[in-house]
């Protein structure tokens, strides 16, 4: 039954009851619009019923970012990265950005870049870079060029997908018991002719923990002064590119520092503290971008080189991450990873405690990102699996997520916790006390059947 009321604001009163007893369309497409104001409440209202951010300790990107960032992300929401003759100086900021990056990373002269929607983008573009290299050389030689493969130790999805969509064998090195990261002689033991890269990985995906660039990298060097195999390195430097570089200065060179790196990958909006999205790809020299993936775009205005697979795209993350660059500098970034870290170690000191869990990555920034990772101590059963822990978290709202590694470990669950900016030891104490409450509701009230990883129904981010 409609409202019938009176007054000045009867008319908006009653449109605002019809709002509010109609339901949102579902699947077909509204005849007619509704008054801006009450939808966006009522989807505010929706949206509640997303997690907490800030209690996603699943997820890599960062969820604190300063009122400054959000009014920058203002000024570049109708504005078109890929116009750059439109927007000039948006295109200059971008140009500031890669520059300070090849800086970062301790590029030669001559490097160049772009920044992408995220590091999976970058980690395409650089892919795609060394497989056309490849194949030119191959071709030059009078080679086949038809069964190229990458190797890598366990990975995320994004070069999966990379593998898939280019057509390239993958060749994965997994985990065993003892051996979380690719070795040396793991690599030297995949890589042929055919390798059109190694990737080897700054902050595993699955633990967090560096793999050994130089190591890697001194082992390919000596296969090309025995066989004159040359196998370049893309560095996937998604979470550690933003870390290693304030936090762990004494880390073994994984950068543009070694020769064979000829090009790197790092998401901005992870430790890079920008907002979602935006990721960056450096090469160590021009001529390591095949002109063939550079494509002249000229119907925008200008005679412009784009290489980016996204194309159009909204101007304000790479603004926010300049602002981030010259807001923090590199102090700026030692102690807010500083922090980060300071808090992943007590947590990791905490569940050691315990005396359940074995930690494998404690946050120790010279070995990986601030993490935490753990599994329940080998050889024991306390009546619940970590998959069991992690649903009882989520009813406090934390998100924390327990999955499996790969190779022998693919049937063992482990747990892990990223923490980030605005993680706090406050917030840190609190999760600290669910996790022990938690364990006592298990001993309470004993668990007949823990939960599998087929039946967990959680995201964990790999």
């Amino acid at each position: 039954m409609a409202l019938h009321l009176t007054g000045a604001t009867s008319q908006r009163d009653q449109q605002e009851a019809e709002l509010l007893v109609r339901p949102l369309p579902l699947d077909l497409f509204p005849a007619e619009g509704q008054e801006p104001a009450l939808t966006a409440a009522i989807l505010t209202e929706e949206l509640l019923l997303d997690g907490n951010s800030k209690q996603n300790l699943a997820t890599f990107c960062q969820t604190c970012e300063e009122p400054e960032v959000h009014a920058l992300m203002d000024l570049g929401l109708d504005k078109n990265l890929i116009d750059k003759d439109e927007y000039p100086q948006t295109a200059e900021l971008e140009r500031r950005c890669v520059s300070l990056l090849a800086d970062l990373w301790h590029a030669p002269a001559g490097a160049t870049g772009c920044s992408t929607i995220g590091s999976s983008e970058a980690a395409m573009l650089g892919g795609m870079a060394a497989k056309w290299r490849w194949r030119a050389a191959r071709q030059a030689a009078g080679l086949p060029a038809d069964k190229p493969n990458m190797v890598c130790g366990s990975v995320q999805i994004c070069w999966h997908k990379f593998a898939r969509y280019w057509d390239i064998e993958l060749r994965e090195i997994t985990m065993t018991p003892g051996r979380l990261c690719i070795t040396p002689a793991d690599v030297l033991a995949q890589v042929d002719e055919n390798t059109i890269m190694v990737v080897p990985t700054l902050g595993v995906t699955y633990h967090g923990l560096y793999e050994d660039v130089a190591a890697i990298s001194a082992a390919l060097d000596d296969l090309q002064a025995r066989t004159g195999l040359d196998v370049p390195i893309h560095v996937d430097a998604a979470s550690g590119g933003f870390l290693a570089p304030f936090t762990a200065p004494d880390l073994p060179p994984w950068d543009f520092r070694l020769e064979r790196v000829k090009s790197i990958n790092a998401s901005g909006h992870k430790y890079g503290l920008a907002p979602l999205g935006v990721g960056w790809v450096l090469w160590r020299q021009a001529s390591d971008l095949p002109q063939e993936l550079v494509f002249s775009v000229s119907y925008l205005g200008g005679d412009m080189p784009t290489f980016q697979i996204n194309f159009s795209r909204p101007a304000g993350q790479v603004i926010a991450q300049y602002y981030t660059f010259v807001r923090l500098g590199r102090e700026g970034y030692r102690l807010t990873h500083g922090v980060a870290y300071q808090v992943a170690r007590y947590l990791a000191a905490e569940l050691a405690r315990l005396a359940l869990f074995s930690v494998l990555h404690d946050g120790d920034p010279a070995k990986g990102i601030p993490a935490v990772v753990w599994q329940l101590q080998p050889g024991t059963d306390p009546g619940f699996s970590l998959y069991d822990l992690a649903d009882r978290l989520r009813s406090r709202g934390w998100q924390v997520p327990a999955y499996p590694f790969t190779g022998a470990l693919a049937s063992q669950a482990f747990q892990r916790i990223m923490v980030r900016r605005g993680f706090s030891r406050d917030m840190a104490d609190l999760l600290l006390q669910d996790i022990r409450q938690a364990i006592d509701h298990f001993e309470q009230h004993p668990i007949s059947v823990p939960l599998s990883a087929a039946e967990a129904a959680s995201y964990n981010h790999l």
